[in-house]
């Protein structure tokens, strides 16, 4: 007699399609709090917040507006810059693009070509 086994297929399976989304972890501190909190308010961004860190993932695109965050802080403008985001950020997916006003995180690559100087032409 022989037995035939047959495996269920693995919810971890590998999968190659863009997702169009991306994200960074923040801190789960008092400047990540804030952050998340002024995150919430935009368009397509998501929130999780964990016991040891603070999620914040999108669709396509979104913008870390540092005198926003600045003003959830209680501080002038120009306090929160690119220094105090990547102090407080742990680690992202997606293109960042930092700018002296905001940094900005795309799904795609191609969508942040004119921001890093990349030519879309295809070339002979």
């Amino acid at each position: 007699m022989t037995s035939t086994f047959t495996t269920a297929e693995s919810p971890f399976k590998q999968d190659n399609t863009a997702s169009n989304k991306c994200g960074v972890t923040l801190m789960n501190n008092q400047v990540g709090a804030v952050v998340a909190e002024v995150m919430t308010g935009q368009d397509n961004v998501t929130v999780t917040h964990l016991p040891s860190m603070i999620r914040v993932d999108a669709i396509n695109r979104m913008d870390f507006v540092y005198d926003d965050i600045s003003e959830a802080l209680g501080e002038e403008p120009g306090y929160f810059d690119q220094a105090e985001f990547e102090e407080n950020m742990s680690t992202h997916y997606g293109r960042m693009v930092h700018l002296d006003d905001r940094t900005i995180m795309f799904a795609n690559p191609e969508d942040a070509a004119e921001y890093i100087g990349f030519d879309l032409t295809a070339s002979s």
